[in-house]
């Protein structure tokens, strides 16, 4: 194979490995709708937050007449899965006095947040390519409408 023969089908595996890697706005649309569908019957207005595999938002989509701080938590919820790869409810014992991460909350400009409702989500092979992020319950009815949102997503339905 000659080297230009070569280039070229580098070139090919990459832009599909990338195209393999990246959330879109499509499938972050269908995720949030599913979800506001969820916390419309849970009887809470939240806001759902989804950023790409670098943390930065992709769609962030508020219910009528959601709390306003829960527009920031959202999107750093979404923003701390992706940077720490793991969900926030994970990080939060790991943030707590006497845990391995105690502190990492004032790290990254203030942007970790460490409490539920936060979920990384990954393609079929297990690599992260964004993060959730979904504000306004209590952390309990949060964490369980990113957990249905991950577990949507990873079902395949987008």
């Amino acid at each position: 194979m000659d080297e230009h023969a070569l280039r070229s089908l580098v070139d090919t595996i990459a832009r599909e490995v990338d195209a393999a890697s990246n959330l879109s706005l499509e499938q972050a649309r269908a995720l949030s709708e599913q979800i506001r569908a969820k916390a419309a019957a849970m009887g809470i207005k939240v806001v759902v937050a989804i950023a790409d595999r670098a943390g930065h938002p992709i769609l962030v989509e508020c219910m009528d007449d959601a709390y306003i701080a829960s527009y920031d938590i959202a999107v750093q919820k979404a923003f701390t899965v992706v940077s720490l790869k793991m969900s926030t409810s994970t990080l939060k014992p790991l943030a707590q006095p006497g845990g391995s991460l105690y502190g990492i909350q004032f790290t990254n400009q203030g942007k970790i947040v460490i409490f539920g409702g936060g979920e990384p989500l990954q393609n079929a092979s297990g690599a992260i390519i964004g993060g959730l992020g979904v504000s306004g319950g209590s952390e309990e009815q949060d964490t369980a409408l990113a957990a249905y949102g991950k577990q949507l997503f990873e079902k395949g339905r987008f």
